[in-house]
Protein backbone atom coordinates (compact mmCIF):
# COMPACT_ATOMS: atom_id res chain seq x y z
CA UNK A 1 0.00 0.00 0.00
CA UNK A 2 1.06 3.70 -0.66
CA UNK A 3 0.99 6.31 1.66
CA UNK A 4 1.00 9.84 0.25
CA UNK A 5 2.83 12.00 2.92
CA UNK A 6 2.02 15.75 1.52
CA UNK A 7 -1.42 16.43 -0.20
CA UNK A 8 -3.43 19.65 -0.60
CA UNK A 9 -7.40 17.67 -1.02
CA UNK A 10 -8.68 21.02 0.36
CA UNK A 11 -7.69 22.82 -2.88
CA UNK A 12 -10.71 24.54 -4.72
CA UNK A 13 -9.54 22.08 -7.82
CA UNK A 14 -10.99 19.37 -5.93
CA UNK A 15 -14.05 20.49 -5.23
CA UNK A 16 -16.28 18.82 -7.63
CA UNK A 17 -15.06 15.18 -6.97
CA UNK A 18 -13.35 15.44 -3.55
CA UNK A 19 -15.23 12.92 -1.87
CA UNK A 20 -15.87 10.19 -4.96
CA UNK A 21 -11.46 10.59 -5.11
CA UNK A 22 -10.70 9.71 -1.68
CA UNK A 23 -13.01 7.13 -0.96
CA UNK A 24 -11.71 5.19 -4.27
CA UNK A 25 -8.10 5.60 -3.34
CA UNK A 26 -8.08 2.34 -1.66
CA UNK A 27 -8.75 0.43 -4.67
CA UNK A 28 -6.17 2.30 -6.27
CA UNK A 29 -3.29 0.98 -3.70
CA UNK A 30 -3.20 4.06 -1.59
CA UNK A 31 -4.07 3.41 2.17
CA UNK A 32 -3.38 6.94 3.71
CA UNK A 33 -2.86 10.49 3.06
CA UNK A 34 -1.24 13.80 5.13
CA UNK A 35 -3.09 16.28 4.14
CA UNK A 36 -1.03 20.13 4.71
CA UNK A 37 -1.95 23.20 5.93
CA UNK A 38 -0.73 26.47 4.24
CA UNK A 39 -2.80 29.43 5.12
CA UNK A 40 -4.98 29.92 8.39
CA UNK A 41 -7.96 28.69 6.21
CA UNK A 42 -6.37 25.46 5.25
CA UNK A 43 -4.65 24.49 8.16
CA UNK A 44 -8.69 24.26 9.25
CA UNK A 45 -10.01 22.47 6.31
CA UNK A 46 -6.85 19.78 6.46
CA UNK A 47 -8.16 19.70 10.52
CA UNK A 48 -11.80 19.10 8.88
CA UNK A 49 -10.72 16.57 6.06
CA UNK A 50 -8.82 14.25 9.14
CA UNK A 51 -12.17 13.92 11.27
CA UNK A 52 -14.01 13.47 8.09
CA UNK A 53 -12.29 10.82 6.71
CA UNK A 54 -10.80 7.51 8.71
CA UNK A 55 -7.60 7.38 6.39
CA UNK A 56 -6.30 11.01 6.09
CA UNK A 57 -4.12 12.79 8.72
CA UNK A 58 -3.53 16.71 8.52
CA UNK A 59 -0.74 18.55 8.97
CA UNK A 60 -0.89 22.31 10.35
CA UNK A 61 0.98 25.39 9.57
CA UNK A 62 1.62 28.33 7.28
CA UNK A 63 3.10 28.25 4.01
CA UNK A 64 5.74 30.95 3.82
CA UNK A 65 3.58 32.62 0.93
CA UNK A 66 0.97 33.53 3.60
CA UNK A 67 3.20 34.08 6.85
CA UNK A 68 2.12 37.59 6.12
CA UNK A 69 -1.53 36.52 7.61
CA UNK A 70 0.51 34.74 11.27
CA UNK A 71 0.29 36.63 14.69
CA UNK A 72 1.34 35.04 17.76
CA UNK A 73 -2.83 34.50 18.52
CA UNK A 74 -3.27 32.68 14.64
CA UNK A 75 0.14 30.73 16.18
CA UNK A 76 -1.75 29.77 19.70
CA UNK A 77 -4.48 28.69 17.58
CA UNK A 78 -2.25 26.23 14.69
CA UNK A 79 -0.77 24.74 18.67
CA UNK A 80 -4.17 23.94 19.87
CA UNK A 81 -5.31 22.53 16.61
CA UNK A 82 -2.06 20.07 16.60
CA UNK A 83 -2.63 18.36 19.54
CA UNK A 84 -5.90 16.75 17.72
CA UNK A 85 -4.78 12.91 17.45
CA UNK A 86 -4.81 13.21 13.85
CA UNK A 87 -2.81 16.36 13.58
CA UNK A 88 0.79 14.42 12.52
CA UNK A 89 2.99 17.41 11.68
CA UNK A 90 3.53 20.89 11.81
CA UNK A 91 3.65 21.51 7.96
CA UNK A 92 4.05 23.00 5.76
CA UNK A 93 6.16 25.36 6.92
CA UNK A 94 9.60 26.61 4.93
CA UNK A 95 11.14 29.75 2.96
CA UNK A 96 10.08 30.64 -0.98
CA UNK A 97 12.43 33.14 -2.49
CA UNK A 98 10.83 31.99 -5.71
CA UNK A 99 7.86 34.08 -5.40
CA UNK A 100 8.74 36.17 -2.84
CA UNK A 101 5.13 36.99 -1.74
CA UNK A 102 6.37 37.74 1.73
CA UNK A 103 10.09 39.44 2.54
CA UNK A 104 12.83 37.12 3.59
CA UNK A 105 12.88 38.66 7.26
CA UNK A 106 9.19 38.02 7.98
CA UNK A 107 9.64 34.32 6.34
CA UNK A 108 12.50 33.61 8.81
CA UNK A 109 10.93 34.88 11.56
CA UNK A 110 7.97 32.84 11.20
CA UNK A 111 9.59 30.28 9.91
CA UNK A 112 11.92 29.58 13.42
CA UNK A 113 8.32 30.36 15.34
CA UNK A 114 7.25 27.17 13.77
CA UNK A 115 10.12 25.14 14.59
CA UNK A 116 10.12 25.89 18.30
CA UNK A 117 6.35 25.06 17.90
CA UNK A 118 7.16 21.63 16.33
CA UNK A 119 9.79 21.30 19.06
CA UNK A 120 7.43 22.30 21.89
CA UNK A 121 4.58 19.75 20.54
CA UNK A 122 7.08 16.68 19.61
CA UNK A 123 5.94 16.54 16.40
CA UNK A 124 7.65 16.50 12.95
CA UNK A 125 8.00 19.51 10.76
CA UNK A 126 7.46 19.23 6.71
CA UNK A 127 9.51 21.53 4.87
CA UNK A 128 9.14 24.10 1.90
CA UNK A 129 12.49 25.39 0.69
CA UNK A 130 11.89 27.11 -2.98
CA UNK A 131 15.37 29.39 -4.36
CA UNK A 132 16.12 29.66 -0.46
CA UNK A 133 18.87 26.27 0.18
CA UNK A 134 21.17 28.58 2.23
CA UNK A 135 19.19 30.17 4.52
CA UNK A 136 16.76 26.99 4.81
CA UNK A 137 19.68 24.63 6.01
CA UNK A 138 20.82 27.12 8.13
CA UNK A 139 17.99 27.60 9.92
CA UNK A 140 17.47 23.82 10.26
CA UNK A 141 20.27 23.50 11.29
CA UNK A 142 20.35 25.65 14.29
CA UNK A 143 16.67 24.12 15.43
CA UNK A 144 18.05 20.79 15.33
CA UNK A 145 21.01 22.01 17.37
CA UNK A 146 18.83 23.63 19.86
CA UNK A 147 16.21 20.90 19.85
CA UNK A 148 19.25 18.32 20.62
CA UNK A 149 18.74 16.89 17.84
CA UNK A 150 14.83 15.89 18.61
CA UNK A 151 13.72 18.17 15.69
CA UNK A 152 12.14 15.57 12.93
CA UNK A 153 10.45 15.51 9.58
CA UNK A 154 11.08 15.55 5.93
CA UNK A 155 12.62 18.06 3.20
CA UNK A 156 9.11 18.47 1.06
CA UNK A 157 9.38 18.39 -2.64
CA UNK A 158 13.06 18.20 -2.31
CA UNK A 159 14.72 19.73 -5.56
CA UNK A 160 18.16 20.37 -4.63
CA UNK A 161 21.56 18.43 -5.41
CA UNK A 162 23.02 15.84 -3.35
CA UNK A 163 25.05 17.50 -1.32
CA UNK A 164 22.15 19.05 0.41
CA UNK A 165 20.59 15.74 0.27
CA UNK A 166 23.69 14.57 2.56
CA UNK A 167 23.27 17.49 5.08
CA UNK A 168 19.79 16.52 5.88
CA UNK A 169 19.97 12.73 5.47
CA UNK A 170 22.96 13.31 8.03
CA UNK A 171 20.31 14.89 10.76
CA UNK A 172 17.97 12.40 9.78
CA UNK A 173 15.20 13.71 7.69
CA UNK A 174 13.24 12.26 5.01
CA UNK A 175 13.31 13.47 1.35
CA UNK A 176 10.53 13.81 0.01
CA UNK A 177 9.85 12.56 -3.82
CA UNK A 178 6.92 13.20 -6.35
CA UNK A 179 5.95 13.60 -9.75
CA UNK A 180 9.51 15.20 -10.74
CA UNK A 181 11.00 12.06 -10.37
CA UNK A 182 9.30 11.56 -13.55
CA UNK A 183 10.44 13.95 -16.14
CA UNK A 184 12.55 14.16 -18.52
CA UNK A 185 14.72 17.17 -17.06
CA UNK A 186 14.48 15.58 -13.34
CA UNK A 187 18.00 14.62 -13.64
CA UNK A 188 19.48 16.12 -10.35
CA UNK A 189 16.46 14.71 -8.55
CA UNK A 190 17.33 11.13 -10.07
CA UNK A 191 21.12 11.70 -9.01
CA UNK A 192 19.41 12.66 -5.53
CA UNK A 193 17.27 9.46 -5.52
CA UNK A 194 20.07 7.10 -6.38
CA UNK A 195 22.49 8.28 -3.46
CA UNK A 196 19.54 8.32 -0.94
CA UNK A 197 19.14 5.37 1.02
CA UNK A 198 15.26 3.96 0.17
CA UNK A 199 14.55 3.76 4.49
CA UNK A 200 15.04 7.86 3.69
CA UNK A 201 12.50 8.76 0.78
CA UNK A 202 8.83 9.12 1.74
CA UNK A 203 6.26 9.21 -1.39
CA UNK A 204 4.69 12.49 -1.84
CA UNK A 205 2.37 14.18 -4.70
CA UNK A 206 1.92 17.57 -3.85
CA UNK A 207 -1.88 17.11 -5.67
CA UNK A 208 -3.52 19.40 -7.63
CA UNK A 209 0.04 20.53 -8.36
CA UNK A 210 3.49 18.45 -10.18
CA UNK A 211 1.47 15.51 -11.88
CA UNK A 212 4.14 12.87 -12.93
CA UNK A 213 4.59 11.62 -16.51
CA UNK A 214 2.27 10.86 -18.60
CA UNK A 215 0.07 13.26 -16.71
CA UNK A 216 2.40 16.65 -16.12
CA UNK A 217 0.23 19.65 -16.52
CA UNK A 218 -2.54 18.22 -15.76
CA UNK A 219 -4.16 17.69 -12.03
CA UNK A 220 -2.50 15.32 -9.98
CA UNK A 221 -3.87 13.79 -6.83
CA UNK A 222 -2.61 10.39 -5.00
CA UNK A 223 -3.64 7.48 -7.21
CA UNK A 224 -1.15 8.73 -9.54
CA UNK A 225 1.89 7.58 -7.32
CA UNK A 226 2.60 4.27 -9.18
CA UNK A 227 4.48 6.32 -11.61
CA UNK A 228 6.30 7.71 -8.31
CA UNK A 229 7.10 4.47 -7.69
CA UNK A 230 7.73 3.15 -10.43
CA UNK A 231 10.57 5.82 -11.60
CA UNK A 232 12.05 5.54 -8.28
CA UNK A 233 12.19 1.36 -8.59
CA UNK A 234 13.77 1.55 -12.13
CA UNK A 235 17.09 4.13 -10.46
CA UNK A 236 17.50 2.08 -7.74
CA UNK A 237 16.99 -0.92 -9.34
CA UNK A 238 14.96 -2.78 -6.77
CA UNK A 239 11.13 -4.48 -7.29
CA UNK A 240 8.11 -1.66 -7.21
CA UNK A 241 6.87 -3.89 -4.03
CA UNK A 242 9.98 -2.95 -2.37
CA UNK A 243 9.93 0.57 -2.93
CA UNK A 244 6.16 0.65 -2.08
CA UNK A 245 6.67 -1.94 1.26
CA UNK A 246 9.62 0.23 2.61
CA UNK A 247 8.32 3.64 1.86
CA UNK A 248 4.79 2.65 3.74
CA UNK A 249 6.90 1.95 7.32
CA UNK A 250 9.14 5.50 6.69
CA UNK A 251 5.94 7.36 6.22
CA UNK A 252 4.92 5.27 9.15
CA UNK A 253 8.39 6.24 11.14
CA UNK A 254 7.94 9.97 9.65
CA UNK A 255 4.36 10.53 10.86
CA UNK A 256 4.32 8.52 14.26
CA UNK A 257 0.71 9.68 14.89
CA UNK A 258 -0.54 7.75 12.07
CA UNK A 259 1.27 4.76 12.92
CA UNK A 260 -0.63 4.13 15.37
CA UNK A 261 -4.43 4.59 14.16
CA UNK A 262 -3.45 3.08 10.61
Amino acid sequence: MIFDTHTHYDDDAFDEDRDSLLNGLREQGVAAVANMGASMDGVRKSVELAKRYPFVYAAVGIHPDHVGELDEEQLKKIGEMSEYEKVVAIGEIGLDYYWDVSDHDTQKYWFGRQLTLAVEKGLPVVIHSREAAADTLAIMKEYYKKSQGTLTGVIHCFSYGPELAREYLNMGFFLGIGGVATFKNGRKLKEVIEMTPLASIVLETDCPYLAPEPYRGKRNSSDKLSYVVSAIAKIKDVPEQEVEDVTWENAKRLYPRAARTI
